[in-house]
């Protein structure tokens, strides 16, 4: 875990979030995949924010932005971009939920807290 250092400030606040498509809908498969997470990689890099890992983002901020922030700001690129490079995508209301799960990591969040949220996200 990397430590966040400024002119005031030390610290590792690290959040793992997981959001889905609207109505569970099978659409980040291929080429879209592989697009949103570097949307997401790059929206990150561009706030200063670091992120981690594959299918779920795990982010190391900055102690000013928020869960809800980064939800938003990666919510927002990918809906957009993505919209307007794959056409079929259009067929969809909105591309992702409003509801997202959102834990500091080292809140000591049980495991079985965030896989049975995952699990249920997952299924129609």
């Amino acid at each position: 875990m990397e430590y966040f250092r400024d002119r005031n400030r030390v610290h590792p606040i690290v959040y793992h979030l997981v959001w889905t498509p609207k109505r569970r809908k099978p659409v980040l498969t291929g080429d879209v995949a592989a697009d949103c997470r570097h949307l997401i990689e790059k929206k990150c890099d561009q706030r200063g924010w670091h992120s981690y890992g594959p299918g779920s983002l795990l982010v190391n901020v900055w102690a000013t932005a928020s869960a809800a922030e980064v939800v938003k700001g990666c919510i927002g690129v990918t809906s957009h971009t993505l919209w307007n490079k794959y056409p079929d995508l259009r067929r969809i209301p909105s591309l992702w939920t409003r509801s997202y799960f959102a834990a500091p990591i080292g809140s000591n969040a049980p495991d079985d807290v965030i896989e049975r949220y995952v699990h249920k996200q997952a299924t129609p």
